[in-house]
Formats: C-alpha cells, sequence, structure tokens
C-alpha cells in the first residue's frame, strides 16, 4: 500500500458502488465493524440509491449525487438517537446501495393449462407465456419488505414470487375478459396492459414496479389444434366431391403407365358411359328415365362476432345480423369476424353482410 492509499484510508472514506453484473438489485458497502467517518463521501450513481441503516433502523434514502456525510445534510439521521449532538468518528452504519434501473428480459409462463370458457368452442385449456421488466421505484419499502439483512439480492430471489403474481392475474383477466380464443392473437398487447395494471397495486407493496409486461403467446392444447388445423383445412378445401376429383385427376397423371394403358382407360370409361345412357334410355329407346341428380350441399352457414369498444360479442346468425342492421345497432362500420376471415373488416367490405344494408327502407320523406 503507497503512503497516499494509506492517507486516503486514514483521513477520508469514500462510499460508492459500480456494479459489473446484470441480476443484482441490492448490494450492502463493507466496512470492518461497518465503521464510516464523519465527513466520508458518499456517491450515489444514475440508476441507484443509497439507505443507511443505523442501529437497525432505516435512517436515510439517498438520490443520485455526490453526498460528504455530515450532520448539517442528513437532517432524518440527526434526529435519531445519539445523533442529536453531532457525529463520533468513526460511526457505525449500514449502506446498502440498490438498484434501480430496469431489469428486462424476465421470463413468465403458465405451468399448468388455464380453463376458460370460450364463447364458440366451449370450455378450453389455454397455455400462455411472455416477458416483463421490473425496476424498484421505491428502495427504502424493498429493502424492508424483500431484502432484509441479504447482504447481495438479485433478482433470482425475487422473479418466482413475481411470476406467480402475474400468472395468477392472466389467469383471471382472461376468464373475465370474454376474449374468443381465435381473437386472442389480435388483443395480446391489450391484455399485456389489462395484467400490468392489475398487479400494479400488489408490487406497490414490494416497493417495485412493472414498466412493461408482454403476452407473447396463447396456445391451446396439441389435440385442439389439430382439431382446429382440420377445420381449416376443410374451409380452404371448399367443395369436397370437386376437390376429390381433382386428387384422383392428379393421381392418375402422376402414376405414367403409359398412353396404351390411359387409351385402355378412357376406352373403358367411354363404354361404360355408352351402357349407361342406353339402360337410362330404356327398352325403346323412349328417353332417358325419370332420375334427378342428388341436390348440392347446403352452403355452410356463417355465425359472426361482433367487436363494439373493445368488447366481442356472438356469434351471431345471418338473421341475427339482419335483425341488428333493422334496429341500428350493426351499422356499415361495425368490425365484425367469422371463421376463415383475416382480421376484423368494417361490415359493408364483407359482401354477405354488405347485402343487408341495400335492403333497407330509404328514410322517410320530409314532411
Amino acid at each position: 500500500m503507497g503512503i497516499f492509499d494509506f492517507l486516503s484510508g486514514q483521513f477520508i472514506d469514500v462510499i460508492h458502488w459500480t456494479d459489473d453484473t446484470r441480476d443484482t438489485m441490492v448490494w450492502r458497502f463493507e466496512r470492518e465493524g461497518h465503521e464510516i467517518k464523519y465527513g466520508a463521501k458518499l456517491t450515489v450513481r444514475e440508476g441507484q440509491a443509497a439507505v443507511f441503516i443505523h442501529e437497525g433502523q432505516l435512517a436515510d434514502v439517498f438520490t443520485p449525487g455526490l453526498y460528504m456525510l455530515e450532520t448539517n445534510n442528513m437532517p432524518i439521521m440527526t434526529s435519531l438517537q445519539h445523533w442529536d449532538h453531532g457525529f463520533k468518528s468513526p460511526f457505525k452504519s449500514e449502506v446498502y446501495f440498490v438498484n434501480t434501473t430496469r431489469f428486462n428480459d424476465l421470463k413468465w409462463g403458465t405451468k399448468n393449462p388455464v380453463i376458460v370458457r370460450d364463447p364458440e368452442f366451449g370450455p378450453v385449456r389455454l397455455r400462455a407465456f411472455g416477458t416483463y421488466s421490473v425496476r424498484v421505484t421505491d428502495p427504502a419499502v424493498f429493502l424492508r419488505e424483500i431484502v432484509g439483512t441479504d447482504g447481495e439480492f438479485t433478482m433470482d430471489e425475487i422473479s418466482y414470487q413475481i411470476r406467480n403474481i402475474i400468472v395468477q392475474e392472466f389467469s383471471r383477466t382472461i376468464a373475465r375478459s370474454k376474449i374468443p380464443v381465435l381473437d386472442m392473437a389480435a388483443n395480446s398487447r391489450e391484455l399485456g396492459k389489462l395484467i400490468g395494471g392489475e398487479i400494479a397495486a400488489q408490487l406497490a407493496e414490494y416497493g417495485l414496479t412493472l414498466p412493461e409486461l408482454y403476452v407473447e403467446n396463447v396456445s391451446l392444447p396439441p389435440a385442439v389444434e389439430e382439431v382446429l388445423d382440420k377445420r381449416s383445412s376443410m374451409g380452404v378445401i371448399g367443395n369436397l366431391n370437386e376437390y376429390m376429383q381433382f386428387q384422383a385427376a392428379t393421381g392418375l397423371g402422376n402414376e405414367g403407365a403409359g398412353a396404351a394403358a390411359i387409351q385402355a382407360g378412357l376406352g373403358a370409361g367411354l363404354g361404360m358411359q355408352i351402357g349407361a345412357q342406353a339402360a337410362a334410355a330404356g327398352p325403346w329407346g323412349a328417353g332417358p328415365a325419370t332420375r334427378v341428380a342428388p341436390p348440392p350441399p347446403p352452403p355452410v352457414e356463417h355465425v359472426w362476432h361482433i367487436a363494439e369498444a373493445g368488447e366481442t360479442s356472438g356469434p351471431f346468425s345471418k338473421a341475427a345480423m339482419g335483425r341488428k342492421v333493422t334496429d341500428g345497432t350493426l351499422t356499415r362500420t361495425t368490425l365484425v369476424w367469422t371463421a376463415g376471415q383475416d382480421g376484423w373488416k368494417p361490415a359493408d367490405e364483407v359482401m354477405e353482410l354488405a347485402q343487408l344494408f341495400t335492403v333497407m327502407p330509404p328514410p322517410p320523406p320530409a314532411l
């Protein structure tokens, strides 16, 4: 140790903390016997706060800046016992540095599925995960309620508790929101804000706040996703008979059995067609028998969901949507959605619903 270091240790005490980690929330300044010299320099950097503890009692909180530890700049500490007539040098206290910056990219997720009642699918089980950030806004409360006398408190020691609070509130929020499962991806931002607002008061009791909370994914069980994929595939296929004929024709073309085999097949098919026509004409060629082709399958009846004032309702049949047009609760600009539709659209941009507005009677003539 040089002479300068020796003199510095005897006549001035510098108290500061430079954090070289990414997860330390609280660090206790260590001095042998917790002795701090009168007139010591306290450096509190941006993103930090310093909390003084004297004789087990919280004395003062220092925000970023440079301080000389004297009686004239520590009014709270001078009001404590044994401090009303100045300091004895050295005095014994503990200094805790609190990291007040954001801790980002923290993970949360549901361990077990959350059961919700969907208006279209009924009871379904959902899983979700995302990220959040947290910061200390009240160092004194955080130290008193969470840290205690821990000399080095890290984010890992409280992240589990915060995750439990987020998951619990997520379960309550989606149960009350009544947002359809298929619409949750489009409303993930609103869900994150709603959950963050609900748990703000509870985290404030720990001296913490959640600046950001994101819902990255909401997923269904694999079995339900498989059925949903099949349902979507059926909607894409459309007419099943035409699709099967196309598949059969594609299979014949891919076999490559040779021109002769194809011609033989065509000849056999032509012969069968001629025989069928002769049988239909009857023994005297009186004409085809009165056979009626089976009717085409009925069109798929769509049901619609309506989004108004941040909430969704439905599903409604086309007849019910027509009644809403009549009573004025459904307008051309009302946002609607149905299975297979790409996002929410105004009602007058959906061909099936736009027809409802064309049959409305004109306004009554002016008297």
